[in-house]
């Protein structure tokens, strides 16, 4: 033996360096995965919530509410920015409004696709 022992630093050995590189990639990586599944259950939560304002709202017009109910109000501030364009799209049938039904099967889509998309690339980062 000579007494040369190996080097292990980046800057003689660049497999290990190559090694740290991979290493440090795949906690990003990781990072970017959590950052995925975090978003997708932010989103599925607010679309939820989303979706019982829109089925709230829908119930309460069934009697009548006093428009300057401060509850009234909120319901209808909240949903009428998403309601009135599909509402503006539709034909009346009857004089029945469709436009919650047709929001709450476009919510059930985006949580079916988009938030399991988001789930499902989250999960294959880590």
């Amino acid at each position: 033996m000579n007494g040369h022992r190996p080097s292990f630093s980046g800057e003689q050995n660049p497999a290990y360096g190559l090694l740290q590189y991979i290493l440090l990639k795949e906690k990003e990586m990781f990072i970017l995965g959590n950052l995925f599944i975090a978003i997708a259950k932010v989103l599925d939560i607010g679309l939820s919530i989303y979706m019982w304002l829109i089925i709230i709202r829908a119930l309460i017009s069934w009697v009548n509410p006093d428009p300057y109910n401060p509850i009234v109000r909120f319901l209808v501030s909240a949903t009428e920015p998403v309601l009135y364009p599909i509402r503006r799209r539709l034909p009346l049938f009857g004089g029945i409004d469709f436009s919650p039904i047709v929001a709450i099967l476009l919510i059930i889509f985006l949580q079916t696709f988009l938030v399991q998309s988001l789930m499902q690339i989250g999960m294959n980062l880590k």
